[in-house]
């Protein structure tokens, strides 16, 4: 019996064929009882000890290993293989928001959850740089007598790097390293920039963990911008470290697959995913990683929060769809960077920077653009398009695009230029963030960007400008407003689940920085800064994640699911000027593709009344109702499916957001499906429903009145939805609000899409 399997180990390494690393999920039940631990039975049966990389023993079973195609699919041939699918690399999504999402001092959810004390909060990102004042232990209690973890030591990071708040610490490279040393085309970790360890060389990571959990640290800013006192969500929350993201290098599914394994065996109580595909394209549950690892984390009651994607505006550009992911966009605060670009006419212009260094002090440079050529690369300011001689002692005007937008400064400074005008495309609108140039620079939006060219080309050789720099505003309005580049709806795998669930800070966020780096993130830029201001739904994730450790620390009963549904059904949808929510890319109305729910707002999450609450069988349902086979629903679960005879509509999910789909078909369109809502507030409570129907459809609620007491926590009721008249639009936007004629309105958005 062990020479057959023997064998056939044999005879799978011995097939020729390019290497790759693969990820393969196995049915742990079929192990055969003569292998003591599932890893001798894959290195007995599937690949040879030497090539594979991870065992997966927690939030799924298998491995990951150096397989040819044709052994990978060999191995699928194996009954108890359920899938064996190619490593891919995933990319980042990249001190007043506190106060902004509805945090206050000595009161309210802060006060209630004591500020997050001792629970867990595992960020996947690129390391920590553990010195930083953010993440002092001073005056904190013990490590949870519940932790599992370890502090793992590697390059310039030991055991003292740890402490009371950095309770642990681990870096996962294996899949880096098998890309790179098989004939991999991605190239491996650089250990010229890089730490063989969880210490961090990129400064993504720290700035992450410092946004969700940072301590309190006094006289923070970027150089004199965002200054006062910088502080996470959560403060007194634990932090572990699970680095996965490599400088330069990326992610690898593996890494981050085997880091979900290890979180949950350590006992984090949430984890913060920054993490996405990078394309705006996502793929199926069963072949996402990260789906998979948050079932099982979901399962064994672990809060995971993803950031939805930087491919805003466009439309279905969201991504980490699943629906027990928690997933974020991003939004502006009330704090801005303002400057000014002020033209040879007089007229000035309104944009943003971040830029430190010597001003220009109001002295008018030459103006030039160099996309007047017709040459792309030299519109954008590529590396090496500028020519010297029209640059040198100009202002120089770069389209946004292609390469990062600090980098076009460094090259026209290497051109002889004296500063930039950074114009936005018509793809990025008016939505404007801040950067730590190395030249005088300014940020404009579209439409200004269009009228300084235009200035320029009636002015010609006598076009002139100067930049002058404002310093950091507060008390901005309108704010919040959906950050032009936020991934947007809709949901492109299953519109039925509304995606993003809503949006946090994520437009100019002070937080913690690494020093093996500058704020540039540019090699050439030698500058230390204790802290750095970024923009991306990067941001706006861990702002959630902070959150999630918050209502855990002041309701540790509540699920993922009433978690996530508190934050939802609080939301808000009105900007500081009373407002609805605009669009930052053109300025108009936003809507809940945009925003999902809305604008995370703690202080009524911490007490919503209701919860849509959401257990493992109901997400097995509606992997069912979306026609997934058992087998499959069994990669992603772990466990064998049995879909209910009766098959369910997707749209049943008891998701705190309401999605319809109505078929065009017919001439009257009409479909009910139940809810089920968990009182979490007042026993004796009762509830009546307000409803706000999308245009074209109508919308009604049985029963209109819900009656809780002491003996009845959980009650359905059914929305019915019917209609025709959505017309080209294709989609209606309204909402069901319950309310106790209190304090508590649990709001849903209603989606209603004409298919």
């Amino acid at each position: 019996f062990l020479l057959c399997f023997f064998f056939f180990g044999l005879l799978v390494v011995q097939i020729h064929g390019q290497h790759g690393a693969y990820i393969v999920w196995v049915d742990a039940s079929a192990k055969p009882t003569v292998f003591p631990t599932h890893y001798h039975w894959y290195s007995s049966q599937f690949a040879e000890p030497a090539k594979i990389i991870h065992v997966y023993d927690t939030v799924v079973s298998g491995f990951s290993a150096l397989l040819t195609p044709s052994q990978a699919a060999l191995l699928q041939e194996n009954p108890a293989v359920l899938a064996a699918l190619p490593d891919r690399r995933r990319q980042l999504h990249t001190t007043r928001s506190p106060q902004f999402i509805g945090l206050r001092t000595q009161r309210g959810l802060w006060s209630e959850s004591d500020y997050g004390s001792d629970v867990i909060v595992g960020v996947f990102d690129t390391g920590i740089w553990p010195e930083r004042r953010s993440f002092s232990d001073l005056k904190l209690g013990p490590v949870p007598e519940r932790w599992r973890g370890t502090c793992e030591t590697g390059v310039e990071f030991s055991v003292t790097n740890c402490n009371r708040k950095i309770i642990g610490a681990r870096f996962f490279s294996k899949g880096h390293e098998a890309a790179s040393g098989f004939g991999g085309i991605i190239g491996g970790i650089n250990e010229t920039v890089e730490f063989k360890s969880a210490r961090d060389a990129d400064g993504h990571g720290t700035h992450t963990a410092s946004t969700a959990a940072g301590r309190y640290a006094f006289k923070a800013s970027l150089e004199g911008y965002a200054s006062g006192v910088a502080k996470g969500v959560a403060p007194k929350a634990r932090l572990a470290v699970y680095k996965v993201c490599w400088k330069g290098a990326g992610c690898f599914d593996s890494d981050i697959l085997a880091a979900f394994d290890a979180a949950v065996k350590d006992g984090v109580d949430v984890i913060s995913v920054s993490i996405g595909g990078g394309d705006g394209v996502s793929s199926p549950y069963y072949l996402d990683p990260i789906a998979i690892g948050a079932y099982a984390a979901v399962s064994k009651g672990v809060f995971v929060s993803s950031s939805a994607g930087n491919d805003g505006p466009n439309g279905m550009s969201v991504t980490n769809l699943a629906p027990w992911l928690t997933t974020v966009g991003a939004s502006t605060i009330d704090r801005n960077f303002p400057a000014d670009v002020v033209l040879g006419d007089g007229r000035k212009f309104s944009g943003a920077s971040l830029y430190a260094g010597k001003p220009l002090d109001g002295k008018m440079y030459p103006l030039t653009y160099p996309g007047k050529s017709g040459v792309l690369s030299s519109s954008l300011c590529m590396e090496d398009s500028l020519d010297e001689n029209t640059v040198r002692g100009k202002i120089v005007i770069c389209d946004r695009g292609s390469n990062p937008r600090v980098a076009k400064g460094l090259v026209v400074k290497k051109a002889g230029g004296v500063g930039m005008i950074l114009a936005n495309g018509v793809s990025n609108g008016e939505g404007l963030v801040g950067d730590a140039h190395l030249i005088p620079a300014c940020s404009v939006g579209s439409r200004e960007g269009d009228q300084i060219k235009s200035y320029l080309s009636s002015s010609s050789s006598a076009a002139t400008a100067t930049i002058n720099f404002r310093g950091t505003v507060i008390g901005v309005q309108p704010a919040p407003v959906v950050a032009s580049f936020s991934s947007r709806g809709p949901n492109g795998l299953n519109p039925q689940i509304l995606k993003p669930d809503l949006i946090a800070p994520g437009v100019n966020i002070l937080a913690a920085w690494t020093d093996a780096i500058g704020p540039t993130g540019l090699d050439s830029d030698n500058r230390k800064t204790e802290f750095n201001i970024l923009s991306g739904t990067s941001m706006a994730c861990p702002h959630v994640s902070g959150a999630a450790a918050l209502l855990k620390s002041a309701h540790p009963d509540w699920s993922p699911a009433a978690i996530r549904s508190a934050m939802m059904t609080t939301a808000s949808l009105v900007d500081n000027s009373l407002s609805p929510m605009s669009d930052e890319a053109n300025q108009k109305p936003a809507t809940p593709y945009d925003y999902g729910a809305g604008h995370l707002n703690l202080d009524l999450a911490m007490d919503p009344g209701l919860v849509y609450d959401i257990s493992g069988d109901d997400y097995v349902n509606f992997l069912c109702a979306i026609d997934y086979s058992p087998k499959t629903i069994q990669v992603i679960t772990g466990s064998t499916a049995r879909c209910p005879k009766i098959k369910k509509n997707p749209e049943e999910l008891n998701y705190p957001s309401i999605s319809v789909l109505l078929s065009g078909k017919e001439k009257v369109s009409r479909k009910s499906l139940l809810r089920v809502v968990t009182n979490v507030g007042d026993a004796n409570s009762v509830y009546r429903v307000r409803v706000e129907e999308p245009r074209g459809v109508s919308v009604s609620v049985t029963p209109e009145k819900l009656v809780f007491s002491e003996r009845v926590r959980k009650l359905g009721y059914y929305v019915t939805v019917s209609g025709d008249g959505l017309g080209d639009s294709g989609a209606g936007f309204g909402s069901i609000s319950w309310t106790d004629g209190k304090q508590h309105v649990v709001r849903s958005q209603i989606l209603v899409v004409a298919l």
